[in-house]
């Protein structure tokens, strides 16, 4: 029986015990320094074994799945990153078990850079698989199905272009990709360019970015025809051709170099509005304007390093390509529209050369671009490649009919539901959540 003396504990001999003993730390310091030794091996070679290639299955199997061709091309980017990172981990392995043996301070710190070094190649290619985690992961979101059906819009486009050359090129795969990025504006990420998001590495396949704010309001998706083209100029091989054309033929028709400078420097933007209206027809005119329409202060102010054309003017340069398309009524309306918001140009700082030149050098510039032949496209101007007429944009109105009623918009190619939904939507044929869930089923379906 044991009795409490003086805050102690005694027992009934009269002997206090012998008090527990606390467990000693083997080997002092080395008892901490050997274990954490080898957790920097283990920590290294998991990290890496982590960063694994994705499984096909791994983010769906239905359509709107990333095909096995993302995957593939986003394996061997990481693959091939990664096999140096696994050379890195070894090595500090190595490094480990030579340090435990003989934990010097030269050793320690040698297996300390080697750590660092590794760690540095873990956060770079965990940044690229991170990206592809999230993107391929929004394919099982409630969103999938909108993404989807802007993939297919995309590779629409594709196939109209390379379908339309009088030449055959290779043809370029994985198709693009659409990924929704919220507070952002549309964009693209060009196939084989070097991403500062990827390390500087070279994207595998076209990114399409559109904010959530433009896939709840599928007729403002002429963005995606915009963004796909930024990336058919270089695919079809235009990314030189079209500037330098460009600029002979308004050197050749007496603009100032000034002048022709300013439209080489707009040739990517003006561009992918070309070929924007050519794939989708006057509704993209639509589309583009919602976004262009801004305070007359940002409608009316010139960069001398943008790359696209000044607010004001560029509205004009589509208008201008409607007309030449035989889409005079359109043509027109947009235009007197446009200039009805933004009657002069002259309150902001657009160079007056430019405004003083744009009726005689804007015809001039859109014949270049679009109705002049490119070898590139077996000797085809875009206008012939990208045939837009009157027939296709009689498609484009009886599916908008048809999406307002809900029913199958038929053999309609996907990139003209962008025309039909914005038409519908003008000429309030249904509401607007009404049209917007037709759209998406029609696109998703099947």
């Amino acid at each position: 029986m044991a009795t409490v003396i003086d805050n102690t504990f005694t027992t009934t001999t009269g002997k206090a015990p012998v008090p527990p003993q606390r467990p000693k730390a083997a080997g002092g310091p080395a008892g901490v320094m050997l274990p954490w030794l080898r957790a920097q091996a283990i920590n290294v070679t998991r990290h890496a074994a982590a960063l694994r290639p994705f499984k096909e299955d791994e983010f769906g199997s239905g359509a709107e799945a990333p095909t096995a061709g993302h995957i593939q091309a986003v394996n061997k980017l990481i693959t091939g990153l990664r096999s140096g990172l696994l050379e890195m981990s070894g090595k500090v392995s190595k490094a480990t078990t030579a340090t435990v043996e003989a934990p010097s301070t030269e050793r320690l710190q040698d297996l300390m850079r080697k750590k660092a070094h590794a760690h540095q190649w873990v956060r770079a290619i965990e940044k690229i698989w991170d990206f592809y985690f999230e993107l391929f992961g929004l394919r099982q979101t409630r969103y999938a199905k909108w993404l989807l059906s802007c993939d297919r819009i995309g590779l629409d486009c594709y196939r109209a272009s390379y379908l339309g050359l009088a030449v055959a090129r290779s043809i370029p795969a994985p198709p693009p990709f659409s990924y929704m990025a919220t507070g952002f504006s549309p964009a693209t990420f060009r196939r084989g360019i070097p991403l500062k998001r990827l390390g500087k590495q070279l994207n595998p396949f076209p990114l399409i970015q559109l904010p959530y704010h433009r896939m709840v309001n599928p007729w403002t998706l002429g963005a995606v025809l915009h963004e796909i083209s930024h990336n058919l100029q270089n695919d079809l091989g235009l990314s030189r051709d079209i500037p330098r054309t460009v600029g002979l033929r308004l050197l050749r028709a007496g603009a100032s170099r000034q002048v022709a400078r300013t439209w080489v420097r707009w040739n990517r933007e003006m561009f992918a509005d070309m070929s924007g209206v050519l794939l989708g027809g006057p509704c993209f005119v639509g589309s583009l304007m919602d976004i262009l329409a801004r305070g007359p202060e940002t409608v009316v102010y010139y960069s001398s390093r943008g790359p696209h054309p000044t607010p004001y003017l560029r509205m004009l340069i589509n208008t201008e390509l409607l007309r030449r398309l035989g889409f005079e009524s359109e043509s027109r309306q947009y235009g007197k529209a446009w200039k009805r918001i933004y009657p002069s140009p002259s309150s902001g700082n657009i160079p007056p050369a430019l405004v003083k030149s744009f009726a005689e050098i804007c015809p001039i510039a859109v014949d270049a671009m679009c109705f002049q032949p490119y070898r590139s496209l077996g000797n085809r101007s875009l206008a012939k490649v990208l045939n837009f007429g009157g027939k296709e944009q009689q498609m484009i109105e009886e599916a908008s009919r048809r999406l307002a009623a809900g029913v199958d918009p038929g053999i309609v190619p996907e990139r003209f539901l962008v025309g039909a939904v914005r038409m519908a939507l003008d000429r309030r044929l249904a509401r607007p959540e009404v049209l917007a869930k037709n759209f998406y089923k029609a696109l998703a379906s099947g």
